[in-house]
């Protein structure tokens, strides 16, 4: 089968589109390689891609529609979307929210109008987030709350990327699956996030910036898993005409502390910790109810925090060249 994966230089992309062609099937990848953060880990990944022989890349801005318009016509018998491309990060959509519009707004009309172009194309499966969730205070979140008290501009273009699905499906029978994915972490991750930020200011001697507040807590999902979570949705469509949504995370919330703590046994170092307030933007805990994806695939999450730390922890010394006495 031919699958598109949209952000396959990405970190979920990246290993989405590895275990399709580990598997033997053709993918399409697409990214526009920006610089929000260094494009040489997305090149990185992008090689290691390139090494399997059912891998075509392709590198354009979702938001340019004749370009999509012209893979339409070259491939029309793709029968899988992966939708990851976006861009990320709560606290940056506050400095820049037009970036924010285009690429998780637009970009996300873009992809479904070259959706339903696709005369054989079974299911679309996109990148929702666990932000949409907002200032809801019900623990766990669960894909029946409410969802219009976002927390950041970053949630509001999830939510928009949810809504606009919703009518396309209703509109066009486009079959879809939104997954609010809760705090992925893993080999190959974002330097953005905590987890990877965190390690680099361990090893350079740097200040860890931790929130105030015993509270704070992450639902920490091993990529391993999400990946597993994702493939799994993929084969089980929704209705024509039906759209749904779905969280994808540990059900297990995590002190952000306590990860702190890992990240300093396994690098053999003490972190030079640094307090600050809460900004507006952040939530204090994040926790998925994983019921509904349990109950249509089966799947669950395998892997714990300590384990899931450990295999980060060996890859950030290889892609980092580090050594133990760095």
């Amino acid at each position: 089968m031919t699958f598109l994966v949209t952000g396959a230089a990405g970190f979920v992309g990246y290993h989405v589109s590895r275990a399709l062609l580990d598997r033997g099937e053709r993918v399409i990848g697409i990214d526009n390689l920006n610089s929000y953060y260094s494009p040489a880990l997305k090149l990185a990944r992008l090689e290691r891609l390139g090494q399997a022989p059912g891998f075509v890349f392709h590198q354009f801005d979702l938001t340019q529609p004749d370009a999509l318009n012209t893979l339409a016509a070259l491939e029309p018998d793709i029968r899988g979307i992966f939708h990851f491309a976006a861009q990320a990060g709560v606290r940056y959509s506050m400095r820049d929210p037009y970036v924010f519009a285009d690429s998780n707004v637009l970009g996300h009309v873009a992809v479904l109008e070259f959706a339903r172009k696709l005369k054989r194309l079974d299911h679309l499966v996109y990148a929702s987030s666990s932000s949409v969730y907002g200032r809801n205070t019900s623990m766990p979140f669960r894909e029946t709350d409410r969802v219009d008290e976002p927390g950041s501009f970053y949630a509001v273009t999830k939510r928009a990327g949810e809504l606009t699905s919703s009518t396309y499906s209703h509109l066009y029978g486009l079959p879809q699956t939104g997954l609010r994915f809760f705090t992925v972490y893993g080999p190959w991750g974002r330097p953005d996030m905590a987890y990877y930020s965190f390690a680099r200011a361990i090893v350079r001697g740097e200040d860890v910036t931790l929130y105030e507040g015993a509270g704070l807590a992450r639902d920490f999902t091993y990529i391993a898993d999400v990946v597993a979570g994702v493939l799994a949705v993929f084969e089980k469509p929704p209705e024509a005409g039906e759209a749904r949504v779905l969280n994808i995370g540990n059900h297990r919330p995590e002190s952000v502390r306590y990860l702190v703590s890992l990240l300093e046994a396994e690098l053999g170092r003490k972190a030079n910790l640094r307090l600050l307030p809460r900004p507006q933007a952040d939530v204090e805990k994040t926790w998925a109810s994983i019921d509904a994806i349990q109950s249509l695939t089966g799947w669950h999450p395998t892997t714990v925090l300590e384990d899931g730390v450990q295999r980060f922890v060996s890859w950030f010394r290889t892609y980092e060249k580090l050594t133990l006495n760095a």
